[in-house]
């Protein structure tokens, strides 16, 4: 029976369950720090990306907007950009001031220094998100000169008509400011009318209240300016 005993002790031992392993406890300080450090790696990749693509997208920026301006003003032989300060249109903004923080319009002459028109860029809620536009308008005839959008996220095959639907963008060359939105066939052909799209008459709607909305506002600074380019 000892034996017996013996035997079944040790086989007890020998094939039973390993003894937990011993549980180390990490210190608080060193998670924080362990922490803290890729926080601040990531901080520095995320800076160093910025830093080395900001050059590129600010100069794709600059190349959309001067294509937005040729058309809007129908291919200007150059262009003038002006800035809203202190209730007026200005060629140079005061020194202590970022040009880029100003809202900027942009004049356009012919090749023989004549004026074609303004083009400004202004944006407005529309049924998705913020509709923003580029339009060019002539101040001496009040005639919108061509619009185009600049970013919407409005529906797509409905409300992104306001930008694919060239019926549509086609009626504001010559339009006469203010415009007045109408259902298709129930205009009059007064210059002033603008068929909105069936479907989406509210993306419609609202790119004409930005060309509005945008004309009553800077409207009476543009007349101001003078007409040799005046101005401070």
């Amino acid at each position: 029976m000892t034996g017996t005993g013996n035997v079944s002790e040790s086989a007890s031992g020998a094939g039973g369950a390993p003894p937990p392993p011993e549980r180390h406890e990490v210190p608080a300080w060193r998670l924080l720090s362990t922490l803290g450090t890729a926080g601040m790696l990531a901080g520095l990749l995320l800076v160093f990306v910025f830093r080395a693509t900001q050059p590129a997208i600010l100069a794709y920026k600059a190349e959309v907007l001067r294509q937005a301006v040729q058309q809007v003003l129908k291919a200007p032989d150059r262009y003038d950009t002006l800035y809203v300060y202190d209730g007026s249109l200005v060629r140079q903004p005061p020194p202590d001031l970022v040009a880029a923080q100003l809202e900027q319009l942009y004049l356009g002459y012919t090749s023989e220094n004549e004026r074609i028109g303004f083009a400004i860029a202004a944006g407005k809620a529309g049924f998705q998100d913020i509709v923003r536009i580029i339009f060019g308008y002539d101040a001496s005839t009040r005639q919108v000169l061509g619009m185009m959008v600049l970013e919407s996220k409005e529906t797509p095959g409905l409300g992104d008509k306001i930008e694919k639907d060239q019926t549509f963008v086609s009626q504001f060359d010559g339009a006469i400011a203010p415009l007045l939105g109408v259902k298709i066939g129930k205009g009059t052909g007064d210059p002033s009318e603008i068929d909105m799209i069936t479907g989406a008459t509210i993306s419609s709607r609202t790119v004409i209240n930005i060309i509005n909305e945008a004309l009553e506002r800077l409207g009476p600074l543009i007349e101001a300016y003078g007409e040799e380019g005046g101005g401070r």
